[in-house]
């Protein structure tokens, strides 16, 4: 079986079809790019089953991720955080099953992680030197280190007033630190430059196409934990969006493969 069933990225507002060997990052019309699988050949060949005994990493899901050589894996042993039980507060709201997946025990000890280790994996993959992105603290921080660990250069433009912890991973993760005095917006006019001007890669949210899918990977997690059924209703901080559109995706994913039923929690 091949480590990874990717075949294309696509543009869902114009439809236009990128390669996945060349680095992209918007599509020519302005809109994020979203990746593909070979969901029907995998679906022949992947089942459930083949995850028992993998580790206990979002890389048991390898084949519906984007990397597609082993050896550009970029961890820190992130991904299968615990779904905690919240009974008393459940019953509080009236919930008869509440449940919390903590992502604070995840390298880095932001849930940025898990988009930075699939977005770094494949930027390895793709022969990129140096990456830049605007930041308000968290996913600078997880960026600037998985991108140690794979050796690429890191430029994080962030507000001089974000956390003091995320400024110091970056720096103890040797990435080149810029404090901005103002919001993350001007730091995204910053890095616009700079990208435009040096040929850098832009991690910004939604600019790179694989973050969506180290995200996604939450969605695998739940469904997999509760033995691949869906909860009626997921609760989950907007942000950028990139999660919510993460988790969205991995379930329509799993019930083309049929893992799953084809009916969506509520959000």
């Amino acid at each position: 079986m091949p480590f990874s069933y990717l075949t294309q990225l696509h543009c869902p507002k114009c439809g236009q079809v990128y390669r996945p060997d060349e680095i992209q990052q918007l599509c020519v019309c302005g809109s994020p790019l979203l990746v593909d699988y070979d969901l029907q050949e995998l679906k022949k060949q992947w089942g459930p089953s083949a995850l028992a005994g993998r580790p206990s990493t979002l890389w048991r899901y390898h084949e519906s991720l984007p990397v597609t050589s082993p050896e550009n894996v970029i961890t820190l042993g992130e991904g299968m955080t615990p779904p905690l039980p919240m009974n008393r507060l459940g019953a509080d709201m009236g919930i008869g099953r509440l449940w919390m997946k903590d992502e604070g025990v995840i390298p880095t000890g932001s849930f940025k992680a898990r988009g930075a280790a699939v977005g770094i994996s494949k930027a390895k993959e793709l022969g990129v030197r140096e990456l830049a992105m605007p930041t308000n603290g968290n996913a600078g921080a997880a960026w600037a280190l998985y991108a140690a660990r794979a050796g690429i250069r890191a430029s994080i433009v962030m507000p001089v007033g974000a956390p003091l912890i995320t400024r110091n991973e970056c720096a103890v993760s040797g990435a080149n630190l810029h404090l901005v005095n103002g919001l993350i917006s001007d730091a995204g006019k910053i890095v616009g430059q700079a990208v435009k001007e040096h040929g850098l890669y832009d991690a910004s949210t939604l600019k790179e196409p694989y973050r969506i899918e180290g995200k996604k990977t939450m969605g695998l997690e739940i469904a997999e934990q509760l033995e691949w059924k869906v909860p009626d209703v997921i609760l989950y901080p907007t942000g950028g969006g990139v999660g919510l559109i993460g988790i969205y995706k991995a379930l329509r994913e799993l019930a083309e493969l049929g893992w799953i039923a084809d009916k969506l929690p509520a959000s």
